[in-house]
């Protein structure tokens, strides 16, 4: 991304202001099961909290996409 000025006066990295941490990726088995369809994800099984399949956490980048 740029440091170019939007129309707002914000920087390109400012403009779209979502959350992306994301868990660490496992090094191998076992993996942590997809909430949405329990597909085996990149996640180390041992991850507390909210894990997606590449597929699913594609289909929800999609939707929570910045559409301005």
């Amino acid at each position: 991304m740029s440091d170019e000025k939007d129309a707002t006066g914000g920087t390109d990295e400012t403009y779209c202001l979502i959350d992306a941490t994301r868990p660490p990726k496992a090094d191998g088995p076992p993996y942590a099961e997809c909430v949405l369809c329990r597909e085996p994800t990149e996640y180390p099984e041992s991850y507390k909290g909210i894990t997606l399949c590449p597929v699913c956490e594609w289909q929800e980048a999609q939707r929570t996409a910045c559409s301005g």
